[in-house]
Protein backbone atom coordinates (compact mmCIF):
# COMPACT_ATOMS: atom_id res chain seq x y z
CA UNK A 1 0.00 0.00 0.00
CA UNK A 2 2.93 2.66 0.97
CA UNK A 3 4.22 2.05 -2.58
CA UNK A 4 0.95 2.78 -4.10
CA UNK A 5 0.31 5.88 -1.92
CA UNK A 6 3.96 7.25 -2.87
CA UNK A 7 2.92 6.64 -6.62
CA UNK A 8 -0.33 8.74 -6.08
CA UNK A 9 1.32 11.44 -4.06
CA UNK A 10 4.34 11.96 -6.64
CA UNK A 11 1.71 11.73 -9.10
CA UNK A 12 0.57 15.15 -7.82
CA UNK A 13 3.80 16.16 -7.47
CA UNK A 14 4.40 15.90 -11.02
CA UNK A 15 1.02 17.71 -12.35
CA UNK A 16 2.40 20.79 -9.82
CA UNK A 17 5.73 20.41 -11.44
CA UNK A 18 3.97 20.59 -15.07
CA UNK A 19 1.93 23.78 -14.22
CA UNK A 20 5.58 25.37 -12.98
CA UNK A 21 7.01 24.67 -16.48
CA UNK A 22 4.24 26.43 -17.73
CA UNK A 23 5.02 29.40 -16.31
CA UNK A 24 8.49 29.00 -17.17
CA UNK A 25 9.40 28.18 -13.38
CA UNK A 26 11.49 25.58 -12.83
CA UNK A 27 9.45 22.50 -13.25
CA UNK A 28 9.36 21.26 -9.42
CA UNK A 29 6.58 20.38 -7.79
CA UNK A 30 5.37 19.34 -4.21
CA UNK A 31 1.93 17.88 -2.71
CA UNK A 32 1.36 17.30 0.90
CA UNK A 33 -1.01 14.43 1.53
CA UNK A 34 -2.44 13.07 5.37
CA UNK A 35 -3.08 9.99 4.22
CA UNK A 36 -4.57 9.90 0.77
CA UNK A 37 -6.23 13.53 1.46
CA UNK A 38 -4.50 16.03 -0.28
CA UNK A 39 -3.61 18.87 2.10
CA UNK A 40 -1.58 21.19 -0.10
CA UNK A 41 -0.03 21.44 -3.41
CA UNK A 42 2.37 23.82 -4.54
CA UNK A 43 5.09 24.46 -7.55
CA UNK A 44 8.18 26.73 -7.78
CA UNK A 45 7.86 30.20 -7.87
CA UNK A 46 10.82 32.17 -7.09
CA UNK A 47 10.97 33.76 -10.49
CA UNK A 48 6.83 34.39 -10.51
CA UNK A 49 6.62 36.29 -7.06
CA UNK A 50 10.02 37.01 -7.24
CA UNK A 51 11.37 34.91 -4.43
CA UNK A 52 14.13 33.10 -3.28
CA UNK A 53 12.27 30.74 -0.58
CA UNK A 54 9.02 30.13 -3.00
CA UNK A 55 10.72 26.63 -3.81
CA UNK A 56 7.78 23.79 -4.20
CA UNK A 57 8.31 22.91 -1.12
CA UNK A 58 8.49 26.05 0.94
CA UNK A 59 4.62 26.66 -1.29
CA UNK A 60 3.54 23.45 -0.26
CA UNK A 61 4.53 23.71 3.56
CA UNK A 62 3.03 27.23 3.87
CA UNK A 63 -0.34 26.47 2.46
CA UNK A 64 -0.58 23.03 4.44
CA UNK A 65 -0.05 25.35 7.73
CA UNK A 66 -2.70 27.50 6.51
CA UNK A 67 -4.98 24.68 5.58
CA UNK A 68 -4.45 22.67 8.99
CA UNK A 69 -4.39 26.14 11.15
CA UNK A 70 -1.05 24.51 12.55
CA UNK A 71 2.38 24.70 11.95
CA UNK A 72 3.06 21.34 13.06
CA UNK A 73 2.22 19.05 9.75
CA UNK A 74 2.55 15.63 12.12
CA UNK A 75 0.91 12.81 10.01
CA UNK A 76 1.66 14.69 6.79
CA UNK A 77 3.71 13.26 4.10
CA UNK A 78 5.90 15.78 1.76
CA UNK A 79 6.24 14.36 -1.91
CA UNK A 80 8.32 16.62 -3.76
CA UNK A 81 10.03 16.27 -7.41
CA UNK A 82 13.42 16.92 -7.10
CA UNK A 83 15.53 16.28 -3.63
CA UNK A 84 15.06 18.87 -1.08
CA UNK A 85 17.43 21.76 -0.87
CA UNK A 86 19.23 22.73 2.85
CA UNK A 87 16.11 25.13 3.50
CA UNK A 88 13.05 22.88 2.17
CA UNK A 89 15.13 20.25 4.30
CA UNK A 90 15.11 22.16 7.39
CA UNK A 91 11.80 23.45 6.90
CA UNK A 92 10.43 19.53 6.42
CA UNK A 93 12.18 19.02 9.53
CA UNK A 94 10.69 22.09 11.69
CA UNK A 95 7.43 21.34 10.54
CA UNK A 96 7.42 17.69 11.82
CA UNK A 97 6.48 16.40 8.74
CA UNK A 98 6.10 12.22 9.00
CA UNK A 99 7.93 11.39 5.95
CA UNK A 100 9.70 13.40 2.41
CA UNK A 101 9.36 11.14 -0.37
CA UNK A 102 11.59 12.80 -3.25
CA UNK A 103 11.76 11.31 -6.84
CA UNK A 104 15.26 12.70 -8.56
CA UNK A 105 18.31 13.53 -6.49
CA UNK A 106 20.16 16.19 -6.42
CA UNK A 107 24.03 16.49 -6.65
CA UNK A 108 24.28 19.88 -6.72
CA UNK A 109 22.13 21.27 -3.59
CA UNK A 110 20.18 18.34 -2.81
CA UNK A 111 20.52 17.78 1.50
CA UNK A 112 18.65 14.67 2.00
CA UNK A 113 21.50 12.57 0.91
CA UNK A 114 23.59 14.12 -2.06
CA UNK A 115 25.43 16.98 -0.50
CA UNK A 116 24.54 16.76 3.13
CA UNK A 117 21.79 15.21 5.39
CA UNK A 118 19.84 17.27 7.20
CA UNK A 119 16.26 15.27 7.24
CA UNK A 120 18.41 12.22 8.61
CA UNK A 121 20.94 14.31 10.59
CA UNK A 122 20.44 12.21 14.42
CA UNK A 123 21.34 15.71 16.23
CA UNK A 124 18.14 17.11 15.62
CA UNK A 125 14.99 16.68 17.64
CA UNK A 126 12.67 15.56 14.79
CA UNK A 127 13.77 13.44 11.58
CA UNK A 128 10.96 12.45 8.82
CA UNK A 129 11.33 9.01 7.38
CA UNK A 130 13.08 9.45 3.97
CA UNK A 131 11.98 8.00 0.60
CA UNK A 132 14.05 8.43 -2.17
CA UNK A 133 13.75 7.67 -6.20
CA UNK A 134 10.13 7.26 -6.69
CA UNK A 135 8.83 7.46 -9.91
CA UNK A 136 12.44 8.80 -10.33
CA UNK A 137 12.27 8.72 -14.25
CA UNK A 138 9.14 11.08 -14.60
CA UNK A 139 10.62 13.58 -12.11
CA UNK A 140 14.00 13.79 -14.01
CA UNK A 141 12.78 13.91 -17.19
CA UNK A 142 11.01 16.96 -17.33
CA UNK A 143 14.02 18.88 -15.34
CA UNK A 144 16.55 17.57 -17.52
CA UNK A 145 14.05 18.63 -20.98
CA UNK A 146 13.61 21.76 -19.28
CA UNK A 147 17.12 22.49 -19.05
CA UNK A 148 18.15 21.35 -22.19
CA UNK A 149 15.35 23.84 -23.77
CA UNK A 150 17.46 26.30 -22.66
CA UNK A 151 20.98 25.75 -23.29
CA UNK A 152 22.71 27.21 -25.97
CA UNK A 153 22.45 25.39 -29.33
CA UNK A 154 26.62 24.98 -29.17
CA UNK A 155 25.95 23.48 -25.66
CA UNK A 156 24.74 20.81 -26.49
Amino acid sequence: MTGDLHTFGMAIALKEAAAALQRDEVPVGAAILRGREVVSRGHNLTRTLPDPTAHAEMVAIRRAAESLDHWWLEGCTLYVTLEPCAMCAGAAVLARLEAVVFGAADPKAGACGSLRNVIEDGRLNHRPTLFRGVSEAPCSRILRTFFRERREPGDR
